[in-house]
């Protein structure tokens, strides 16, 4: 191998190979900087927690709603929709403070018969940009 001719050699890489490198990697810095810009990496680390809950119904206006397995989600975080008074706040409900975790339960009384209501656990991220139905329930008509 001749070293003096390897330094002096001026054949190189095809321009259109270059050019194409040159393309790829403009398009991965927009869309890094577009990504930073727009803002649009926020709501990645307020993902929804997995849990799943049941209902019991034990009459016609009571609803228990327990905990059954998954996440332990903040209590502040959790509501009840499809009541007759609205949406109810888990936390401070019947005393219930903390985490809610498996085994956990709280009770809802509707001002009605449920009669085929839609009972839904709603989470809402701490900062109330985000929010997810985590279990719904169908009463049964009277």
């Amino acid at each position: 191998m001749n070293i003096q001719k390897l330094f002096t050699e001026d054949r190189a890489v095809s321009p259109v190979i270059g050019v194409i490198l040159m393309v790829a990697i403009t398009v991965i810095l927009a869309a890094v900087i577009g990504t930073f810009v727009l803002n649009l990496g926020q709501g990645l680390q307020q993902t929804a927690p997995q849990a799943s809950f049941s209902f019991d119904y034990t009459d016609d206006t009571n609803v228990t709603i327990t905990h059954e397995s998954g996440d332990s989600i903040d209590a502040a975080q959790l509501n009840t929709t499809g009541l007759e008074v609205g949406s109810v706040e888990w936390e401070g409900h019947n005393g219930l403070t903390g985490t809610v975790s498996a085994g956990t339960s709280a009770e809802f009384n509707n001002t009605v018969p449920w009669s085929g209501e839609t009972v839904r656990v709603v989470w809402k991220s701490a900062d109330g940009s985000a929010s997810a139905t985590l279990s719904q329930s169908t009463a049964p008509t009277v």
